[in-house]
């Protein structure tokens, strides 16, 4: 990482997408990659970190670098890291800043709670405007963070069109709170994962009232 921030400082033009997925890169090596993107001559738009062993003081430097230049950066990918709560709070400063430009954040199984989700919520709720993906699997969601996020997805400022909560002990509770959200507000969302959840039969009737309102864009559930 080390030498790559290195190159990519001394001509940080033209690269638009970096995948150091599954390498042991941590928090030292995302506080050198972090050298390069707060340089505003940095063009990077995607950077994928996934299985890196980046715990929330990576999720510090990341966030210190977007605020500084948060213009660029399209899409970000921490699935399966140690980023926690804490982490996700420390990337809800980058988010809530008007400036940001993030459209696609992956946190699948990042040890993100309902806590998380609040702040989130809170962050999206003040800048709703860019964000598209959210990926929250295989985090313990459940419904109280579901509940939290209904509270972006009402907002009729929110642009999010696929929201994947695979395996997020989410009940037919969630379920309701996710209708009753997409209801208010049906016209962007695209896709909308809740394999592997308690949802059942009532879960899906409640889902069914979103279905067949005629606003609405749902494309893959």
């Amino acid at each position: 990482c080390a030498a790559l921030t290195s190159a990519l400082r001394s001509n940080p033009s033209h690269l638009r997408n970096l995948n150091l997925s599954w390498n042991k890169v941590g928090d030292s090596g995302v506080k050198c990659l972090c050298a390069v993107l707060e340089n505003p001559d940095c063009k990077l738009e995607t950077l994928r970190l996934k299985w890196c062993d980046v715990s929330d003081e990576g999720c510090a430097a990341l966030t210190s670098a977007l605020r500084s230049n948060p213009s660029q950066l399209r899409e970000l990918d921490l699935s399966c890291n140690k980023v926690e709560d804490s982490g996700v709070k420390r990337l809800c400063a980058v988010l809530e800043n008007p400036d940001c430009k993030l459209e696609t954040l992956r946190l699948c199984g990042c040890g993100v709670s309902d806590e998380g989700c609040a702040a989130l919520t809170s962050a999206l709720r003040s800048n709703p405007s860019h964000l598209r993906e959210l990926d929250l699997s295989f985090n313990n969601v459940g419904d109280a963070g579901v509940k939290h996020l209904c509270a972006v997805l009402e907002n009729p400022h929110c642009k999010l069109e696929t929201l994947g909560l695979y395996n997020c002990d989410v009940s037919d509770d969630g379920c309701a709170a996710l209708t009753s959200a997409l209801r208010s507000n049906p016209s962007h969302l695209r896709q909308l994962d809740l394999s592997y959840n308690k949802v059942g039969d009532s879960g899906v009737k409640c889902l069914c009232a979103v279905l067949e309102n005629p606003d609405c864009k749902l494309e893959t559930l």
